[in-house]
């Protein structure tokens, strides 16, 4: 995609990947709407768009909240006029042992990391297929690839939106509507704040910024012909990530054991 003159809608940005993706965007040439729950952070990023020129516009919304989610996606399109992408960024964490977790728990963050994004996809798509042009980046995890021990809940919602991005690549082709899938590793945002009644995550850093990471984001946009994009591709240490999921699904007995007899040690 020509990032000169598009139009992309970015959720989750009023921090974190999504705060430091929309000026990057931005600065490319592309017409940019945000959205988050955070109207005083969602003004400031506006206003760091519009310092790189163009028409961008904001919408403060709770998308754990499903129909909100589904309009914000259909205003945008009446905003612009036309929509060449959809970066479905936002999620929350949920850090808790799968035997506390409570329907609650599980529903809110189903919504919030899986439903509302694909509601979302699924409302611009038949716009992007009349235009014969579009793309949807879903923004899933590594969680979205390996389970994680306490998320439960946060993978299964990540697991199930790279689940349908796959899928819906392969009924898109053709069309000339795109699907990509970003997967991020230990990325510096938020999520990794421990939330009250939850656990502090199972990894303790070193971290990626969330601008790197934004980067990359960028990349994936502007490439013409890739599906499935880890963020780094190389992790703190030297690790790479798409190597340590690969071998995972080919010993997923290994992999589990390995994770358990980490979290057994002092």
């Amino acid at each position: 995609m020509d990032l000169n003159g598009a139009t992309i809608l970015v959720t989750g940005a009023s921090s974190g990947i999504g705060e430091a993706l929309a000026p990057q965007l931005a600065a490319k040439g592309a017409s940019v709407g945000i959205v988050a729950r955070r109207t005083d952070r969602l003004e400031a990023v506006l206003e760091r768009c519009r310092d790189e020129g163009g028409e961008h516009a904001m919408w403060t919304a709770d998308l754990s909240d499903v129909d909100a989610a589904v309009r914000v996606a259909g205003e945008a399109i009446e905003r612009f006029g036309h929509l060449d992408a959809l970066v479905n960024n936002a999620a929350i964490g949920k850090r808790k042992l799968t035997q506390t977790l409570t329907p609650e728990d599980l529903d809110v963050t189903m919504r919030t990391d899986f439903t509302s994004p694909i509601r979302m996809a699924m409302t611009v798509l038949p716009h992007m297929l009349g235009c014969g042009r579009g793309l949807i980046v879903n923004v899933s995890s590594m969680g979205g690839r390996l389970g994680i021990a306490h998320e439960a809940a946060y993978c299964a919602a990540k697991f199930a939106m790279a689940g349908w991005s796959e899928s819906a690549r392969l009924d898109l082709d053709g069309t000339g509507v795109q699907v990509k899938l970003v997967l991020p590793g230990p990325i510096a945002t938020e999520i990794w704040e421990v939330q009250p009644g939850e656990l502090p995550g199972f990894y303790d850093g070193p971290f990626v910024t969330a601008e790197d990471c934004a980067a990359d984001i960028v990349a994936a946009i502007e490439d013409p012909d890739g599906f499935e994009y880890y963020t780094p591709e190389e992790g703190p240490g030297g690790w790479r990530q798409k190597d340590l999921v690969v071998g995972k699904s080919t010993d997923c007995d290994a992999f589990l054991a390995g994770m358990a007899q980490m979290l057994s040690q002092p």
